[in-house]
């Protein structure tokens, strides 16, 4: 049993806990500008005039481009990743059944077309929350760089352009602070020529200096929801993470999109891509349903582990077309099946960085996984480090971690700790790129941290009975072609009660059924999101599994539970092999990839002997070519 925070009571007098709020809290950010960005003409030129936000850091640059095209492509790829929402959307008929109201009622055509326009605007988007945060824009000594953060909450991108592009006319003047962005900037940015010369203008006043007269200031009240920015913060800082790294050449990535480009996705079936990882073998990228094997002809894997490592986003991959004719290669890094990866672009002196989650904000299951990677370290000597790391930066605005350690005092974890305490917290940001980590605040004040630490009061209650130890997880079944069923028991010493969600979660991480015998649940099912006990169910889940791995290296002789799926190619074809440990039973399947698996379980005395069979057998697969192409 554990303690939660205690129950309120409403107007009504009715008693409520705190996981019934429903409340999605928002962030409130006002941003100045003295006029809108633009293109405008400078005489036989262009003039690309940024405006920068009149309420941060006074930055300023100026200068001309030396590669507009490039520079152009690159500007295009950040607006279709901000204005970008890979959310599933419903089959809505508001606007149909309003079209057929007004046939009646309106009284002239050009009426009834005013009010249809109205009516499938408002179908197609949230009034209230359609307003997203401008591009941030940060000017360091060595770089120039863009960071913006897709609506759906599943994509980031920055762009890092380097100053050997421009053609200064004088010193950049460093700090980070927003630019007005908008579809007439874009529609501006697309008349940028090679054949003229583009001149950039970043800065407070750097409208004035090709128009004349004041031109009107431009206030914007936005409220940013607080998962929008708590998502941003965490994929920006998980690029930190340890990750396997892979080099494929732009050929490659043409070839995958051009697959995508002309399939449709088919229902009910994979929709990842698997990476074929073997040491001193050039990658393999296999793109699902269709099992297309795309050789990658960029050089062989150098790292030291094999495995298959499956991503999924990869219809955000398509955000990437426009660069692809001036990009030299691209840098792959995986954090590990299932979780985000990220995506360097280099073309010369511009990369763009492209981050996917491979889910959008509606996708729970997939998202605890990923919350249990970042860090929650915040004792002293981490806070102590991270002030140290900041008054470092504000006199060099960027650095290396071996640098960092060189003039900080203390141990080399708590330095790790407090660089990802400050991405989590917007005061720093990774640039995986060039492996630095750089003065970049996110907003220009202090961010309220107990808002955006989890998602809602629900996570948070959930993460409380997991950490009371008051979460069990009763049974684990796996179901060859449905996925994992997990039962657990929540006791709750509040409600004096004890609650028994169950989730079945398929092999991409979805939930295909939950279900919970509280009050919540029954109330609303999970059309408000998960009741607290499915998520804390799904957390200890998750930790089972992370400290499962732990001890396959360290101490295999206490595992009783787990499944490992392996797989190795021969030509086109795939087999696959699972084994599942389940305390004194061993079940094997085995079989071509897409066909149905033989299977055959086996019954042992005690638990001991179980184990030494599961590990038998892994062992031999792995001395056969096998590569682990586990979940997770």
């Amino acid at each position: 049993m554990t303690d939660v925070p205690e129950n309120a009571t409403n107007e009504a007098g009715a008693v409520t806990r705190p996981e019934d709020d429903l409340t999605k809290t928002r962030t409130s950010i006002t941003l100045r500008y003295q006029g809108a960005s633009q293109v405008v003409p400078d005489g036989a030129d262009t003039r690309l005039s940024l405006i920068s936000d009149a309420l941060r850091a006074d930055v300023r640059v100026r200068g001309r481009a030396r590669e507009p095209l490039a520079l152009r492509e690159a500007l295009s790829t950040l607006h279709d990743v901000v204005s970008s929402d890979f959310r599933y959307v419903p089959k809505d008929r508001t606007a149909y059944l309003a079209y057929m109201r007004m046939r009646k009622q309106a009284a002239t055509m050009d009426v009834l077309a005013a009010q249809q326009a109205y009516f499938e605007w408002m179908a197609r988007n949230d009034p209230d929350a359609w307003l997203i945060l401008d591009p941030v824009v940060t000017v360091h000594p060595d770089a120039l760089i863009f960071e913006v953060f897709s609506k759906d909450e599943g994509t980031y991108a920055k762009l890092d352009v380097d100053w050997s592009t421009l053609e200064l006319e004088e010193p950049p003047r460093c700090g980070t602070t927003n630019v007005d962005y908008s579809r007439a900037l874009f529609d501006g940015v697309q008349r940028m020529r090679s054949y003229r010369e583009t001149k950039i203008a970043i800065g407070r006043d750097a409208l004035s200096l090709a128009t004349d007269g004041a031109e009107p200031v431009v206030e914007k009240k936005i409220q940013v929801p607080d998962t929008w920015l708590r998502g941003f913060l965490q994929v920006q800082s998980a690029s930190s993470l340890p990750a396997i790294k892979i080099h494929i050449s732009a050929i490659d990535l043409y070839n995958v999109l051009r697959q995508l480009r002309l399939h449709a996705d088919q229902k009910k079936q994979g929709r990842g891509v698997r990476i074929e990882l073997s040491p001193g073998e050039p990658p393999r990228l296999v793109l699902e349903p269709w099992e297309v094997v795309i050789r990658t002809g960029a050089g062989p894997y150098r790292g030291r582990r094999a495995g298959v490592f499956r991503i999924w986003g990869r219809r955000r991959l398509m955000l990437l077309r426009r660069m692809l004719p001036f990009i030299d290669g691209v840098d792959v890094y995986l954090l590990g099946s299932g979780l985000p990866s990220f995506h360097v672009l280099r073309a010369g002196p511009i990369t763009l960085t492209l981050g996917l989650t491979g889910f959008t904000a509606a996708n729970w299951a997939q998202a605890v996984s990923f919350d249990l990677l970042m860090p929650r370290r915040r004792d002293e000597p981490v806070k102590a480090a991270l002030a140290d790391v900041l008054d470092h930066l504000k006199e060099r605005w960027l650095a290396r971690e071996e640098e960092l350690a060189t003039v900080i005092a203390g141990d080399r974890e708590a330095l790790r700790a407090a660089l990802q305490l400050g991405c989590q917290q917007g005061q720093l940001m990774y640039d995986l790129a060039r492996d630095v980590y750089r003065l970049r605040p996110l907003l220009d004040g202090a961010l309220d941290l107990s808002r955006i630490e989890f998602r809602n009061t629900r996570e948070r209650v959930a993460h409380d009975l997991v950490s009371a130890g008051a979460v069990t997880i009763a049974s684990e079944n796996r179901i060859h072609g449905v996925g994992l069923e997990l039962t657990g028991k929540v006791d709750v010493a509040r409600d004096q009660r004890e609650y028994r969600p169950q989730l079945i979660v398929d092999d991409e991480a979805r939930v295909k059924k939950a279900e919970c015998t509280c009050a919540f649940y029954r109330r609303h099912k999970l059309k408000e999101g998960p009741c607290a006990h499915l998520i804390a169910l799904r957390v200890a889940h998750a930790r089972a599994e992370a400290e499962r791995r732990r001890l396959r290296g360290e101490a295999p002789e206490t595992i009783t539970v787990e499944t490992r799926t392996y797989a190795r190619r021969r030509g086109e074809a795939e087999e696959v092999y699972q084994l599942s440990l389940d305390r004194r039973r061993l079940k094997l399947r085995w079989g071509p990839r897409g066909q149905s698996l033989r299977v055959q379980t086996l019954v042992f005395n005690n638990v001991d002997d179980a184990r030494a069979a599961y590990f038998e057998r892994v062992t031999e697969l792995e001395s056969h070519g096998y590569l682990d192409a586990t979940t997770g």
